[in-house]
């Protein structure tokens, strides 16, 4: 598939890229710096501003999906469902944040006690674009939530999905960044989760 990858350099972009890239798939990352974007086969680096609508749209048009793996406090959502729109992609996939999972129906795990007050404006935000996506009519989104630990490990194939609860095995809320690529880049090719949230942890 051709897919266009908005913050391809970030910690789960560049997992998402790799997996991506090895599976076959032609990839557009964009990225403010492109030159931190690494050489893979069939990845072609360009530069893009997230705050620019019309070049964003320009930039993503002609792709199959798109890949939104940017920080929900360094972007718009608004702008960047506009963009995607505007280029008439059909797919948005969003790399999303724990914090609107429920612990319980109805609480959510940024309201529990012990969220981390570092990490609470960037869950807000988002909770927020989580909602403006339920609200868009047209567009086929999917948000991924990672568990509530997010970190850099192994890719094992190993992990389960669930829908809006947090997963938590023995071992706590985790997922790496690598299995976090391969569950988001398996909705891609079969997708399973059109206009919803879904999870994944181990």
């Amino acid at each position: 598939m051709t897919i266009a990858l908005i913050g391809a350099s970030g910690n789960a972009g560049s997992r998402i890229l790799k997996e991506l890239s090895d599976r076959g798939h032609h990839v557009t990352a964009l990225a403010r710096h492109p030159d931190r974007i690494p050489g893979l086969p069939n990845v072609t680096a360009k530069q893009a501003d997230v705050f620019d609508r019309d070049a964003l749209a320009a930039l993503l048009k002609g792709h199959e999906a798109v890949i939104s793996a940017v920080h929900f406090t360094a972007s718009d959502p608004g702008l960047l469902i506009a963009a995607v729109k505007a280029s008439g992609v059909a797919r948005y996939l969003v790399v999303g944040g724990a914090g609107s999972l429920e612990l319980a129906p109805g609480v959510r795990l940024i309201d529990g006690p012990d969220f981390p007050a570092a990490y609470k404006e960037e869950a807000l935000k988002g909770a927020a674009f989580l909602d403006r996506l339920r609200q868009e009519p047209d567009l086929d989104w999917t948000f991924l939530s990672p568990s509530a630990l997010f970190v850099a490990g192994q890719r094992t194939g190993r992990f389960r999905l669930g829908g809006d609860q947090l997963l938590v095995s023995d071992q706590g809320s985790s997922i790496s960044f690598e299995d976090f690529a391969v569950a988001l880049v398996d909705e891609i090719e079969a997708p399973a989760h059109r206009r919803q949230r879904f999870t994944v942890g181990y």
